[in-house]
Protein backbone atom coordinates (compact mmCIF):
# COMPACT_ATOMS: atom_id res chain seq x y z
CA UNK A 1 0.00 0.00 0.00
CA UNK A 2 1.56 2.99 -1.27
CA UNK A 3 1.19 6.77 0.58
CA UNK A 4 2.80 9.58 1.65
CA UNK A 5 4.50 7.64 4.88
CA UNK A 6 5.79 4.23 2.64
CA UNK A 7 6.97 6.90 -0.25
CA UNK A 8 8.85 8.43 2.51
CA UNK A 9 10.32 5.26 3.22
CA UNK A 10 11.40 4.50 0.42
CA UNK A 11 12.39 8.51 -1.15
CA UNK A 12 14.73 9.47 2.34
CA UNK A 13 14.98 5.70 4.11
CA UNK A 14 17.10 7.59 6.73
CA UNK A 15 17.63 10.23 9.46
CA UNK A 16 13.55 10.82 9.60
CA UNK A 17 12.79 13.29 11.31
CA UNK A 18 9.37 12.90 13.15
CA UNK A 19 8.07 15.37 15.56
CA UNK A 20 5.22 14.80 17.54
CA UNK A 21 3.09 17.04 19.88
CA UNK A 22 -0.64 16.90 20.83
CA UNK A 23 -3.60 18.67 19.27
CA UNK A 24 -5.16 21.21 20.79
CA UNK A 25 -1.90 21.86 22.82
CA UNK A 26 -0.86 24.94 23.97
CA UNK A 27 -3.93 26.64 22.80
CA UNK A 28 -7.10 25.02 20.97
CA UNK A 29 -6.74 26.40 17.40
CA UNK A 30 -2.67 26.35 17.64
CA UNK A 31 -2.90 22.59 16.00
CA UNK A 32 -2.87 23.79 12.06
CA UNK A 33 -0.39 26.33 12.50
CA UNK A 34 2.07 23.66 14.27
CA UNK A 35 1.33 21.42 11.56
CA UNK A 36 2.41 24.09 8.77
CA UNK A 37 5.33 25.73 10.71
CA UNK A 38 6.69 21.87 11.62
CA UNK A 39 6.91 20.99 7.95
CA UNK A 40 8.26 25.03 6.68
CA UNK A 41 11.12 24.06 9.15
CA UNK A 42 12.01 20.90 7.98
CA UNK A 43 10.11 17.95 9.69
CA UNK A 44 10.00 14.93 7.60
CA UNK A 45 6.92 13.29 9.49
CA UNK A 46 4.11 14.78 11.61
CA UNK A 47 2.44 13.02 14.60
CA UNK A 48 -0.82 14.10 15.87
CA UNK A 49 -1.63 13.20 19.50
CA UNK A 50 -5.39 13.45 20.29
CA UNK A 51 -5.60 13.92 23.86
CA UNK A 52 -7.26 11.27 26.15
CA UNK A 53 -7.89 11.30 30.14
CA UNK A 54 -6.08 7.72 30.77
CA UNK A 55 -2.99 8.18 28.64
CA UNK A 56 -1.17 5.10 30.07
CA UNK A 57 1.44 5.02 27.66
CA UNK A 58 2.55 8.75 28.51
CA UNK A 59 4.99 10.35 30.63
CA UNK A 60 4.34 13.48 32.79
CA UNK A 61 4.97 16.30 29.87
CA UNK A 62 2.82 14.77 27.51
CA UNK A 63 -0.24 14.11 30.01
CA UNK A 64 -0.18 17.42 31.38
CA UNK A 65 -0.47 18.52 27.43
CA UNK A 66 -3.32 15.81 27.47
CA UNK A 67 -4.79 17.24 30.09
CA UNK A 68 -4.40 21.19 28.94
CA UNK A 69 -5.79 19.81 25.47
CA UNK A 70 -8.91 18.95 26.80
CA UNK A 71 -9.43 21.09 29.33
CA UNK A 72 -9.24 23.61 26.30
CA UNK A 73 -11.91 21.65 24.65
CA UNK A 74 -10.53 19.49 22.18
CA UNK A 75 -12.25 16.41 20.61
CA UNK A 76 -11.61 14.49 17.59
CA UNK A 77 -14.74 15.45 15.93
CA UNK A 78 -12.93 18.94 16.18
CA UNK A 79 -9.44 17.69 15.33
CA UNK A 80 -10.64 16.74 11.89
CA UNK A 81 -12.85 20.20 11.60
CA UNK A 82 -9.32 21.39 12.19
CA UNK A 83 -7.41 20.01 10.06
CA UNK A 84 -10.04 19.60 6.86
CA UNK A 85 -7.81 21.43 4.93
CA UNK A 86 -4.87 20.87 5.81
CA UNK A 87 -3.63 18.74 2.71
CA UNK A 88 -4.21 22.67 1.20
CA UNK A 89 -0.56 23.90 2.70
CA UNK A 90 0.93 20.45 4.11
CA UNK A 91 2.52 17.60 2.04
CA UNK A 92 4.20 15.90 4.28
CA UNK A 93 3.27 12.55 5.79
CA UNK A 94 0.54 13.06 8.98
CA UNK A 95 -0.16 10.13 11.06
CA UNK A 96 -2.77 10.71 14.38
CA UNK A 97 -1.96 9.12 17.64
CA UNK A 98 -3.92 8.42 20.49
CA UNK A 99 -5.67 5.48 22.59
CA UNK A 100 -8.31 3.16 21.51
CA UNK A 101 -11.28 3.77 23.20
CA UNK A 102 -11.87 7.34 21.72
CA UNK A 103 -11.83 5.73 18.57
CA UNK A 104 -13.84 3.27 19.08
CA UNK A 105 -16.12 5.56 20.58
CA UNK A 106 -16.18 7.35 17.72
CA UNK A 107 -16.44 4.43 15.56
CA UNK A 108 -13.90 2.77 13.91
CA UNK A 109 -15.12 2.95 10.38
CA UNK A 110 -16.13 6.36 10.15
CA UNK A 111 -12.57 7.25 12.05
CA UNK A 112 -10.80 5.78 9.08
CA UNK A 113 -13.13 7.16 6.76
CA UNK A 114 -12.77 10.96 8.29
CA UNK A 115 -8.60 10.58 8.25
CA UNK A 116 -9.19 9.36 4.53
CA UNK A 117 -10.79 12.58 4.01
CA UNK A 118 -8.86 14.59 5.79
CA UNK A 119 -5.00 12.98 4.39
CA UNK A 120 -4.24 11.33 7.40
CA UNK A 121 -1.90 8.86 6.45
CA UNK A 122 -1.43 6.48 8.90
CA UNK A 123 -2.59 5.71 12.91
CA UNK A 124 -0.65 5.11 16.39
CA UNK A 125 -3.06 3.71 18.50
CA UNK A 126 -0.13 1.69 21.47
CA UNK A 127 -3.50 -0.18 23.16
CA UNK A 128 -5.05 -1.68 20.09
CA UNK A 129 -4.01 -5.44 20.28
CA UNK A 130 -2.64 -6.50 17.71
CA UNK A 131 -5.21 -10.00 17.36
CA UNK A 132 -7.98 -7.39 16.99
CA UNK A 133 -6.34 -5.40 14.64
CA UNK A 134 -6.03 -8.56 12.11
CA UNK A 135 -9.01 -10.22 12.95
CA UNK A 136 -11.53 -7.07 12.79
CA UNK A 137 -10.14 -4.17 11.81
CA UNK A 138 -6.89 -4.74 8.71
CA UNK A 139 -9.62 -4.73 6.27
CA UNK A 140 -11.49 -1.30 7.54
CA UNK A 141 -8.10 0.47 8.11
CA UNK A 142 -6.51 -0.89 4.13
CA UNK A 143 -9.89 0.01 2.76
CA UNK A 144 -9.12 3.73 3.86
CA UNK A 145 -5.14 3.46 3.05
CA UNK A 146 -4.49 3.67 6.26
CA UNK A 147 -0.98 2.45 8.03
CA UNK A 148 -1.53 1.61 11.07
CA UNK A 149 1.73 1.06 13.17
CA UNK A 150 2.90 -0.63 15.44
CA UNK A 151 5.42 -0.75 18.63
CA UNK A 152 8.02 -3.19 19.74
CA UNK A 153 9.68 -2.80 23.10
CA UNK A 154 13.13 -4.64 24.33
CA UNK A 155 11.00 -7.17 25.95
CA UNK A 156 8.60 -7.87 22.87
CA UNK A 157 9.34 -11.50 21.52
CA UNK A 158 11.10 -12.37 18.21
CA UNK A 159 7.99 -14.07 17.21
CA UNK A 160 5.56 -11.28 17.89
CA UNK A 161 8.31 -8.93 16.03
CA UNK A 162 8.20 -11.00 12.66
CA UNK A 163 4.45 -11.15 13.00
CA UNK A 164 4.13 -6.93 13.37
CA UNK A 165 6.73 -7.41 10.38
CA UNK A 166 4.33 -8.75 8.12
CA UNK A 167 0.80 -7.32 9.28
CA UNK A 168 2.86 -3.55 9.07
CA UNK A 169 2.19 -1.10 6.16
CA UNK A 170 4.22 1.41 7.48
CA UNK A 171 6.93 1.43 9.71
CA UNK A 172 7.52 -0.44 13.17
CA UNK A 173 8.03 2.30 15.97
CA UNK A 174 10.52 1.41 17.95
CA UNK A 175 10.30 1.73 21.90
CA UNK A 176 13.41 2.83 23.66
CA UNK A 177 13.10 1.30 26.84
CA UNK A 178 10.41 -0.21 28.63
CA UNK A 179 8.67 2.87 30.35
CA UNK A 180 6.43 5.82 29.59
CA UNK A 181 7.42 8.51 26.66
CA UNK A 182 10.12 11.42 28.05
CA UNK A 183 13.75 12.60 28.21
CA UNK A 184 15.72 9.83 29.70
CA UNK A 185 19.17 8.83 29.76
CA UNK A 186 20.26 6.86 26.63
CA UNK A 187 23.27 4.62 25.16
CA UNK A 188 23.46 1.97 27.74
CA UNK A 189 24.73 -1.46 26.51
CA UNK A 190 21.30 -2.80 27.20
CA UNK A 191 19.79 -0.27 24.46
CA UNK A 192 22.40 -0.62 21.96
CA UNK A 193 22.28 -4.64 22.43
CA UNK A 194 18.26 -3.83 21.48
CA UNK A 195 18.88 -1.78 18.62
CA UNK A 196 21.62 -3.90 17.44
CA UNK A 197 19.01 -6.95 17.48
CA UNK A 198 16.68 -5.60 15.91
CA UNK A 199 18.81 -4.54 13.19
CA UNK A 200 19.84 -7.90 12.92
CA UNK A 201 16.57 -9.56 12.05
CA UNK A 202 16.57 -7.45 8.97
CA UNK A 203 12.77 -7.23 8.69
CA UNK A 204 11.30 -5.81 5.58
CA UNK A 205 9.42 -3.37 7.83
CA UNK A 206 11.90 0.28 8.58
CA UNK A 207 11.88 1.12 11.98
CA UNK A 208 11.71 4.34 13.43
CA UNK A 209 13.21 4.87 17.01
CA UNK A 210 10.87 6.83 19.68
CA UNK A 211 10.81 7.53 23.63
CA UNK A 212 13.52 9.38 25.31
CA UNK A 213 15.11 10.83 21.97
CA UNK A 214 15.53 14.78 22.71
CA UNK A 215 18.96 16.45 21.37
CA UNK A 216 21.43 15.84 18.84
CA UNK A 217 23.89 12.41 20.68
CA UNK A 218 19.98 10.77 21.16
CA UNK A 219 18.59 11.40 17.76
CA UNK A 220 21.93 10.38 15.81
CA UNK A 221 22.83 7.80 18.17
CA UNK A 222 19.17 6.43 17.21
CA UNK A 223 19.41 7.12 13.33
CA UNK A 224 22.87 4.69 13.12
CA UNK A 225 20.41 1.59 13.95
CA UNK A 226 16.90 2.88 12.47
CA UNK A 227 15.50 5.18 9.57
CA UNK A 228 15.21 7.77 12.11
CA UNK A 229 13.46 8.77 15.66
CA UNK A 230 10.67 10.51 16.90
CA UNK A 231 10.84 13.33 19.01
CA UNK A 232 8.36 14.31 21.41
CA UNK A 233 8.28 15.33 24.92
CA UNK A 234 10.93 17.48 24.20
CA UNK A 235 8.99 19.27 21.64
CA UNK A 236 5.85 19.25 23.59
CA UNK A 237 7.94 20.95 26.22
CA UNK A 238 8.94 24.21 23.84
CA UNK A 239 5.56 24.72 23.18
CA UNK A 240 5.13 26.10 26.62
CA UNK A 241 5.32 29.65 27.42
CA UNK A 242 3.99 33.06 25.69
CA UNK A 243 6.46 33.68 22.51
CA UNK A 244 4.29 33.06 19.43
CA UNK A 245 3.77 29.52 17.72
CA UNK A 246 6.13 30.40 14.79
CA UNK A 247 8.95 31.75 16.63
CA UNK A 248 8.80 28.56 19.36
CA UNK A 249 8.67 25.74 16.53
CA UNK A 250 11.35 27.42 14.48
CA UNK A 251 13.22 27.92 17.85
CA UNK A 252 13.49 24.15 18.32
CA UNK A 253 13.55 22.89 14.57
CA UNK A 254 16.59 25.58 13.90
CA UNK A 255 18.52 24.62 17.35
CA UNK A 256 17.80 20.89 16.23
CA UNK A 257 18.42 20.55 12.50
CA UNK A 258 21.84 22.73 13.23
CA UNK A 259 22.43 20.25 15.85
CA UNK A 260 21.74 17.59 13.92
CA UNK A 261 21.44 16.76 10.40
CA UNK A 262 22.34 19.79 8.49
Amino acid sequence: MENRITSLLHQKGENILSIYFTAGYPELNDTKRIIEELERCGADLIEIGMPFSDPVADGPVIQHSSEVALSNGMTINLLFEQLKEIRKTVSVPLILMGYLNPVMQFGIEEFCLKCKETGIDGTIIPDLPLEVYQEEYKEIFEKYSLSNIFLITPQTPEQRIRMIDLLSNGFIYMVSSSSTTGVKESGDNEQIAYFERIRSMNLRSKQLIGFGISDKASFERAAQYASGAIIGSAFVTALAGEMPIEHKVNAFMLKFLKTSII
